[in-house]
């Protein structure tokens, strides 16, 4: 065998499985087939010596840098001059346009491409001869400082492309907020935001730190090359493609200004949903004969803007910390905050998510956290920042808020043990009880829990079944018609499918899905009660901790009374399965849905596609066969809409299962 040349042939596989998996989301084997190759390459180089610079185990070096080099850059990186109005955005496309006309009257009609402003590192990539040979920061756009061995950490950047002519390339370095998220769980220090724990990881010096980053890098510019020129940005995308570089999915291209803000208004409304962080739009003329007419001021190219998202994180201080006992029995902290405005609401409570989370970002009353938000959701605190002002510490609570009762500590969480007194605990196990995937118990609100737990005396689920008229009427909001409705609705959940019971009984770490595989399982409720630990993990995605936590629940004299008790109320859960119809529009396809569906939610489509003998799952594939479209669909649809994946409406999705009978 020729050693020298299986090194060329495995370092060119790696590289086109890499492509697959890290830029396109499509592995094309299985993890330990990989492994192989690679471990196959590692001996070879061991045995030869022959190490090439673009060979993917070159990717970590193993030296801490004492400091970094100077790069200078071979096409200078320009800023963007900004707009935050559409107003802004209208008086630059006007400018340009006349410009443009002015320059060079011969130039086509200005068009426009819009793509996502990422909140990362700038990133320059210089290849030669096909090989990556510097990857340097921004610096001031003329100088850089030199990061090769961190950007080589980077899986998503190819060490080697087609292109043999001398080029570089920009992007940004990001860190997907799916990977902080995983970074956080095991860190000692987590880490306050993606974009600082991206341009943290690549001026780290040692790139070892880095690549425990996980991080990603989305090519969107050529900046300098020798022997190709191009006419559109548009073409100059398709090379990068076409070069294995990782450009992110979605690109647009419009005729005119006001489409363009038409389309930034849509975007924005799914930033929040993307694994990246972005902080607004970019738009730039797709022309570059135009581009080189229009020119640069001495900051800003003439022919580019970013657009800017409003502010999702700033700063305040925390003035207190509430505690609060929830369904399950755990006391989560909240902080009350100095009132700041940001994204247009005015916001004064933030999720701490325990006391050790308090202690890791350092949180300290008075003192100043850095706050994120996510449309309509609570904030989260990501961490503490220096102050000047004294700060004081947030003491671990000992006795329940609620009831007076000694906490227990179990893990990283705090309980209250009094499950049958303490009233929030009931209040939150009634509304998940009755909740429309559990008992589906229409009317009974969390003020209405809690009116029934003042007043009625309630204390277990099964006292719900023991209402009557007499009781209800008078209550506060009650009169006949809702007194007779809700009773009605009491009564009608008697009959019950199973994994909807399980689910009702709000065992932790067991949700609808889990439910209904235990439910598919084992078909009874004695049977679920009475499983054991090996049959338990056997089913798909229960493991260790939700076996012991059914396995608990069920052990538990006080919660098999409580059963008892309700099916003693006349309570029937019933295990009606998936029955599947013999050939469907749907059978045998896999299908992913993205957007909003009016009158009818992602898990009843999710049922109802199911019973046609299809697959839902959550990312579009080469292996997806449809992907249904609501409102406000977001990149599920671009990527769709790229591969030529079939996309299904509304309209049509309905007429589908009406065909089938499978609405309600």
């Amino acid at each position: 065998m020729d050693k020298a040349k299986r090194i060329d042939e495995l370092i060119e596989q790696i590289q086109k499985l890499n492509y697959q998996y890290y830029t396109l989301d499509e592995p094309m084997i299985s993890d330990i087939e990989y492994d192989k190759l690679y471990d196959e390459l590692i001996m070879l180089e061991d045995e030869t010596g022959i190490i090439h610079s673009y060979s993917p185990t070159q990717r970590v070096g193993g030296d801490v840098l004492s400091k970094f080099s100077k790069h200078t850059h071979l096409g200078r990186l320009w800023s963007l001059d900004k707009s935050q109005s559409f107003e802004e955005l209208r008086n630059w496309a006007t400018r340009v346009e006349r410009l443009a006309k002015e320059y060079n009257e011969n130039l086509p009609p200005v068009e426009y491409t819009l793509e996502f402003k990422f909140d990362g590192l700038t990133l320059n990539l210089t290849y030669e001869d096909g090989n990556l040979i510097q990857g340097a920061t921004r610096g001031n756009g003329i100088i850089g400082e030199g990061i090769l061995p961190q950007i080589k950490t980077i899986k998503s950047i190819p060490l080697r492309i087609p292109f043999l002519g001398k080029m570089e390339v920009q992007g940004e370095g990001i860190m997907p907020k799916s990977a902080l998220e995983e970074y956080n769980k095991t860190s000692l220090e987590p880490l306050k935001n993606a974009r600082n724990a991206a341009a943290g990881a690549l001026r780290n010096l040692d790139p070892k730190v880095t690549e425990t980053r996980n991080l990603s890098a989305y090519i969107y510019n050529v900046g300098y090359m020798e022997g190709k020129n191009f006419n559109t940005h548009m073409e100059m995308v398709d090379f990068l493609k076409a070069n294995r570089f990782n450009v992110y999915p979605y690109i647009g291209l419009f005729k005119n200004i006001e489409d363009v803000i038409s389309e930034i208004e849509e975007r924005e409304k799914e930033r929040e949903g993307l694994d990246v962080l972005i902080d607004g739009m970019v738009i730039k003329v797709n022309h570059i004969p135009t581009r080189e007419a229009l020119g640069y001021t001495n900051k800003f190219p003439r022919w580019a803007v970013a657009y800017k998202f409003e502010a999702e994180e700033i700063s305040t201080k925390i003035i207190s910390v509430q505690w609060n006992v929830g369904r399950t029995a755990k006391v989560t902290p909240t902080a009350l905050l100095e009132p700041v405005e940001i994204g247009g609401v005015t916001v004064q409570r933030a999720t701490l998510n325990n006391y050790d989370d308090i202690v890791r970002k350092g949180v300290r009353l008075n003192g100043r956290v850095l706050i994120r938000r996510s449309n309509d959701v609570i904030p989260e605190i990501l961490g503490a920042i220096p102050s000047d002002e004294e700060s004081f510490e947030i003491l671990k609570p000992t006795h329940c808020p609620a009831c007076g009762s000694e906490l227990v500590q179990n893990g990283v969480h705090i309980f209250c043990p009094n499950s049958i007194s303490c009233k929030p605990q009931l209040v939150s196990r009634i509304v998940h009880f009755s909740s429309r995937d559990a008992m589906n118990i229409e009317g009974f609100s969390e003020k209405t829990a809690e009116l029934f737990v003042e007043e009625l005396d309630i204390k277990e689920l099964s006292d719900l079944y023991e209402l009557n008229y007499d009781k209800i009427i008078g209550l506060e909001g009650f009169k006949e018609k809702k007194t007779n409705n809700l009773l009605l609705s009491i009564e009608n959940s008697k009959q019950v499918n199973l994994s909807s019971f399980i689910y009702a009984l709000g065992i932790s770490n067991v949700g609808s899905k889990t439910a209904k595989d235990l439910a598919q399982r084992y078909k009874g409720l004695d049977e679920i009660m009475n499983a054991n630990y090996e049959e338990l993990v056997e089913i798909p995605d229960v493991g260790d901790i939700v076996a012991f936590s059914i396995l608990e629940f069920f052990h538990d004299e006080k919660i098999k009374e409580g059963i008892k008790k309700l099916l003693n109320h006349g309570v029937n859960p019933i295990h009606e399965g998936i029955t599947q119809m013999e050939e469907t529009f749907f059978s045998g396809k896999t299908i992913v849905i993205t957007g909003t569906i009016q009158s009818m939610s992602r898990n009843e489509i999710k049922d109802r596609i199911e019973k046609m003998g299809g697959v839902v799952t959550g990312s579009v594939s080469k292996k997806t066969d449809f992907v249904i479209v609501g409102e406000e669909a977001g990149s599920k649809l671009d990527k769709a809409n790229s591969l030529g994946i079939r996309v299904i409406l509304q309209d049509e999705l309905f007429t589908i299962f009406n065909d089938y009978n499978i609405i309600k």
